[in-house]
């Protein structure tokens, strides 16, 4: 079996045909990871309260199975495929005709296709392991801030913890540069969080992106964080100012910073270094 994963096109297609289970996975995480999060708010304010928390339906990501939100028909293993069932249902509830939303085969083949190219750029072993948590976890994270603008503790705080894991070894950085990228992509936003507040009264981004910087950080090394806050507010700027030209997009409707931090984060991973050298060698 190992000696099957070393031939680089074997390990390249069984990291995407994992990644497209994963990223089905995934997709429940996206969804109900916010839902789990709000309701344990709302049980903790009732206890703040002195009030008795009201009973709900089990709710995690393994309970209650999935089901369609129009008819709330349970999805049965078959129509569960990721992206070729949705493709034979045609993208539709096979018992009521709802529309399914793309966002699960896009979140299924983007999870395939980033762990497939991650096997083959870094060839069998820690590092391409390490490539592919870190990628899922970037999936997640950039699709829970579009949707609920949270970038939730309980996957940037153990993102962090697992980057300096990894690069005790030195897998993707030395240890000394992970630990200072860590520090200095949490200070990098929160200094900028503090400069904006203090200059116009208003807060420009949450405390959740300075601890999905800081987990980047973590994971590639302070020497990549320039390039990640560069190319993350170029596209972040670029994506905002076309909302607002061709989208009628309020200016004071906030725009999540997490997927164009996450995009970054991807880009750094892969070619940071020989991006950098090419920037650093234009001056």
């Amino acid at each position: 079996m190992i000696e099957f994963l070393h031939a680089p096109l074997a390990f390249t297609t069984a990291a995407a045909l994992l990644g497209l289970f994963v990223g089905s996975f995934l997709n429940v995480v996206i969804h109900r990871l916010p839902r789990m999060m709000e309701r344990d708010w709302q049980a903790q304010a009732a206890e703040l309260r002195g009030e008795t928390p009201p009973e709900q339906e089990r709710f995690n990501l393994a309970t209650p199975r999935s089901r369609c939100p129009h008819c709330g028909h349970l999805i049965t293993a078959l129509e569960n495929i990721p992206v070729v069932s949705y493709l034979l249902l045609r993208g539709r509830c096979r018992h009521c005709g709802a529309p399914i939303s793309g966002r699960y085969p896009v979140v299924e083949s983007l999870s395939a296709v980033l762990a497939g190219y991650a096997a083959w750029h870094f060839g069998f072993g820690l590092a391409a392991l390490g490539a592919i948590i870190f990628l899922w976890m970037m999936i997640a994270l950039a699709f829970i801030d579009l949707d609920t603008q949270l970038l939730p503790d309980d996957l940037t705080l153990p993102l962090l913890w697992i980057g300096l894991a990894f690069n005790l070894g030195g897998t993707f950085t030395d240890l000394p540069s992970a630990v200072i990228g860590a520090m200095a992509g949490y200070l990098a936003l929160w200094s900028v969080y503090w400069l904006f507040k203090l200059t116009t009264g208003k807060e420009g981004m949450g405390y959740g992106d300075f601890k999905l910087l800081a987990a980047i950080g973590a994971w590639l090394g302070w020497q990549l964080l320039p390039l990640t806050i560069l190319f993350s507010s170029l596209v972040g700027a670029a994506v905002g100012i076309a909302l607002i030209v061709f989208a009628r997009h309020g200016r004071s409707v906030p725009i999540p910073f997490g997927p164009y931090l996450a995009a970054a984060g991807i880009l750094a991973l892969f070619w940071g270094e020989s991006l950098t050298r090419l920037y650093l060698g234009a001056f």
